[in-house]
C-alpha cells in the first residue's frame, strides 16, 4: 500500500509559477501527476519512471511543466511555469507498479492522493 499526500496548490495569476509536492510512503515503478476539472475526465499531465528517471509529458504542458523526484525524501514534484487559465484544476499524484510509464491513463494507476487545487486569480 502506498499513501500519497499532495500539497502546494493555490491561486496563481496567468503566466505565474507554482510547485506541487507529493510525499509518498513507498515506491512504485511509475509516479505521475494528473489533473481534473469538473465535468471532464481526469487527464495525465506528467509521469516519471522511478527506476530509470525517464520523464513523460502531455503535449499541453511540454516546455512549461517539469516533473522531478527527490528519492531521499520520497517526494514527487511538479514545477508549473507560464501557467494558463486552462491549467486550473485539481491536481492528483498517482503511482503504479507496471510499465510503461509513458501511458498516462488514470485506470492504470492503483494509488492516488487526495488532490490539491490550482486556481487562476485575476
Amino acid at each position: 500500500q502506498v499513501q500519497l499526500v499532495e500539497s502546494g496548490g493555490g491561486s496563481v495569476q496567468t503566466g505565474g509559477s507554482l510547485r506541487l509536492s507529493c510525499v509518498a510512503s513507498g515506491d512504485r515503478w511509475c509516479m505521475a501527476w494528473f489533473r481534473q476539472v469538473p465535468g471532464r475526465e481526469r487527464e495525465g499531465v506528467a509521469a516519471i519512471s522511478t527506476n530509470f528517471g525517464s520523464k513523460y509529458y502531455a503535449d499541453s504542458v511540454k516546455g512549461r511543466f517539469t516533473i522531478t523526484r527527490d528519492t531521499a525524501k520520497n517526494t514527487l514534484f511538479l514545477q508549473m511555469n507560464s501557467l494558463k487559465p486552462e491549467d486550473a484544476a485539481v491536481y492528483y499524484c498517482a503511482a503504479r507498479s507496471q510499465y510503461p510509464c509513458a501511458r498516462m491513463m488514470p485506470t492504470d494507476y492503483n494509488y492516488w492522493g487526495q488532490g490539491t487545487r490550482v486556481t487562476e486569480s485575476s
